[in-house]
């Protein structure tokens, strides 16, 4: 079976199908999400596209074809589709050919909204809003977006993206380094989030001291998973005076692949508006080294099948993730909510 029959209610939901600029109007790209190809492409009226990725004729890719007055030909036989996804045009047939909405596309919602392109995987129309990127709109803060394939599932990459004893082996020197002090957080699961709040005001990440807080202002930290595949990771600096804010979605390929859109959003006074060189060549040389250990970890994964984790205190967050994605693919009830302190050291 496919992932898309297998997910139960985490289908149910919008994905990022990429970034708003990389679409132009005419071009049709293909796109795959729990093992659905799609095709999605920008309308004449500025209006997102999307449809299965099959031309209903011989199943030739439709991205592979073109848009010609809002209509997407195949590059096979040239059968026409409207925006709709209805066939509206047989070349063969001539000029009796007669449309008709019985022989159209599976067509899916689409959304624009902070940068991105949403689809609505579930059947049916949108239930909910898309996860909405934070500080997009707020004074002080300049953002800009990454895009990262990532060979793991999602579960694993939003563990990953929230798992704080990591980063002084996969990212030592680079993002924190082994200092032997002890770490208490508290962290909660709700209904669709996990919560995690850590007390470490005076702790710091890599390039703090220089560039985020060279005033050596308090840290808040907090790590914050939203279902079924967001994650916003905070360092609040002082009363908000600086800040550094991680925002990540994924967006499921196959049950082995993910696509990632990170929004990386800094305020750093003065030197906000200087920093975007130095601080992208940073965050893509972290988020390369997470592309490695999860491909390291889904080689072995592949290899021992389905995982049984041994877990200590500091995985607690990444237990109740697991537990809520589980509960959503396979149509579970509703978890209740949940509460602990925990500690660790880094």
């Amino acid at each position: 079976m496919k992932m898309y029959e297998t997910s139960g209610r985490l289908v149910d939901n919008w994905y990022a199908a990429g970034l708003s600029k990389q679409y132009a109007k005419g071009k049709p790209v293909s796109v795959t999400i729990f093992e659905l190809p799609l095709v999605v492409w920008r309308a004449s009226t500025g209006e997102i596209q999307a449809s299965e990725d099959r031309c209903l004729h011989r199943n030739a890719p439709l991205s592979k074809g073109k848009v010609i007055d809002d209509c997407l030909i195949c590059p096979y036989h040239g059968w026409g589709y409207d925006t709709d996804g209805v066939c509206v045009d047989i070349p063969s047939e001539g000029p009796n050919f007669k449309a008709s909405k019985r022989r159209g596309l599976r067509s899916y919602s689409t959304l624009e909204r902070d940068g991105l392109v949403w689809i609505w995987m579930g059947s049916g129309e949108p239930t909910k809003d898309p996860f909405s990127m934070p500080l997009l709109e707020d004074k002080g803060w300049h953002h800009y977006y990454m895009t990262t394939p990532f060979e793991n599932n999602v579960t694993n990459l939003v563990e990953n993206f929230m798992d704080v004893p990591h980063t002084i082996f996969v990212h030592k020197g680079w993002f924190r380094s082994r200092k032997k002090i002890k770490i208490e957080a508290s962290v909660e699961r709700q209904e669709d989030a996990v919560l995690v709040s850590y007390e470490q005001s005076h702790d710091s990440i890599g390039f703090s001291s220089w560039l985020v807080n060279p005033k050596k202002l308090p840290m808040k930290h907090t790590d914050n998973f939203y279902m079924p595949n967001n994650t916003r990771v905070d360092y609040i600096f002082g009363a908000e005076e600086r800040g550094f804010i991680i925002c990540s979605t994924c967006t499921p390929v196959t049950p082995t692949s993910s696509m990632v859109y990170t929004l990386i959003s800094y305020k750093f006074g003065w030197l906000t508006p200087l920093a975007k060189l130095a601080l992208a060549a940073y965050t893509r040389k972290v988020i390369d080294q997470d592309v490695w250990i999860m491909k390291e970890q889904s080689t072995v994964l592949q290899q021992y099948g389905a995982a049984h984790y041994h877990s200590s205190q500091c995985d607690t967050m990444h237990v109740y993730i697991e537990s809520l994605r589980k509960a959503a693919q396979l149509d579970e009830p509703v978890l209740s909510n949940k509460k602990k302190q925990i500690e660790f050291w880094v």
